[in-house]
């Protein structure tokens, strides 16, 4: 498509979050802005072509209804199909079309006011895959792991489809159920889940303090992360500890800006945290530390990661390791390391576009493969150890606690 359409205003939000979706909110990395005008849908300008216009006629001439009910594609039904194909021979999982209910779904998804099982999802080798269940999640309580392949959702096959398609079929009215099929990791067969969706309220941070090491559960780079972050670098002071250990794990990510601010506690200013190759011709953009204050001098320092830590986590990640600052800990990364730009529509349609990529300070394409641990700490995943109370024991956290003692 060469014609560039009339953009009348454009509001920047440097989120880079997955979105894969919490079925709601972190809808990976994108921008918004607002576009007008006529749109063409071929590369020389013009909406059709002898191989459409052969296939229209085809299907004027013998195109029959199986059922019933079925009624003939409104024209605007045809438009939108037309522009979804031509989307979807990019074959980009992140760059898709949304006719004006699924923009409208997208948005709410954003905004966070929505009905789900709290669950981040996305594309991986080809398939719809679950990032991360959030926190006492319904998705969480179900049974649903990182990891997990979706299959289906009541009963219809994922094949060929979206992240997004997945998300309008699970999201919906709260108290009401949805049944999802999935492929645990390591299983060979299908399993169905049937999950209630409730209103989900996304968790921000929480700290603890265990075995002498302070530890941030940091679960997403939202607008309010950085404040949050702030409180709990004032409560590590107070506590007099030595040790950090940072936990990203499960986190999708958020905003670029949020990145920066906390990766700023922990690099000096000018630093860069991560690199931006815009455009078809990769034109750079670094974005540096501003040299936050507050962490004391000779704290020791693990961020933890696993297959949930996305986007926004893989920078702070890979900006920490790079800059010889934390010993990573845990299992690879997930590897969402683009950008996309939200352009919307006068018809209430959008275009979610892949616009950019991101590089670690030492080079790294995140999307390559992901950031890898320094160590290497599996969850486990058939038999959970339990301590003497009963609970899960974190094996992955008690690895981390033990490398940052050890630095």
């Amino acid at each position: 498509m060469n014609k560039k359409l009339p953009i009348t205003h454009k509001t920047i939000i440097r989120s880079i979050g997955i979105g894969t979706f919490i079925f709601g909110l972190f809808a990976l990395g994108f921008l918004v802005g607002n576009a007008m005008g006529t749109t063409s849908y071929a590369s020389d300008g013009k909406f059709d072509s002898e191989l459409l216009s052969q296939v229209e006629a085809t299907l004027g001439e013998k195109f029959i209804f199986w059922k019933a009910s079925s009624t003939l594609p409104t024209a605007k039904e045809l438009e939108y199909g037309m522009i979804k194909g031509y989307v979807d021979s990019y074959k980009d999982p992140y760059t898709i079309f949304f006719p004006p209910q699924e923009a409208k779904n997208f948005a709410e998804d954003v905004k966070g006011s929505f009905g789900g099982v709290g669950m981040n999802v996305g594309m991986k080798d080809g398939n719809i895959t679950v990032i991360s269940p959030l926190k006492d999640s319904p998705a969480m309580k179900a049974g649903i792991k990182s990891g997990d392949i979706i299959t289906a959702v009541d009963g219809k096959n994922m094949i060929g489809l979206s992240s997004d398609s997945a998300v309008n079929l699970i999201r919906g009215p709260i108290d009401t159920q949805v049944k999802i099929t999935v492929i645990h990791s390591g299983s060979k067969t299908t399993s169905d889940i049937t999950i209630t969706r409730k209103e989900i309220k996304v968790p921000t941070l929480d700290t603890e303090k265990k075995n002498g090491v302070f530890v941030i559960h940091l679960y997403n780079f939202s607008a309010e992360s950085p404040d949050l972050f702030n409180k709990a670098i004032n409560e590590f002071v107070m506590s007099g500890l030595k040790y950090m250990v940072v936990d990203l794990r499960g986190n999708p990510g958020g905003y670029l800006e949020s990145a920066v601010n906390i990766s700023s506690y922990f690099l000096k200013d000018g630093q860069i945290i991560v690199s931006e190759k815009q455009g078809i011709d990769e034109v750079t953009i670094s974005h540096r530390s501003t040299g936050k204050t507050g962490i004391p001098d000779g704290t020791k320092i693990v961020v933890l990661i696993d297959g949930g830590s996305a986007s926004a986590s893989e920078i702070m990640a890979g900006a920490l390791k790079d800059q010889g600052v934390a010993k990573l800990v845990g299992e690879k990364s997930f590897g969402k390391g683009s950008v996309q730009e939200l352009v919307n529509y006068d018809d209430g349609s959008s275009l979610k576009v892949t616009i950019a990529k991101w590089y670690t300070p030492n080079g790294l394409n995140i999307s390559m493969g992901g950031i890898k641990p320094d160590v290497e700490a599996l969850a486990a995943t058939s038999t959970i150890p339990k301590g003497k109370d009963g609970k899960a024991i974190d094996t992955q956290l008690l690895k981390a606690i033990e490398v940052v003692k050890t630095r």
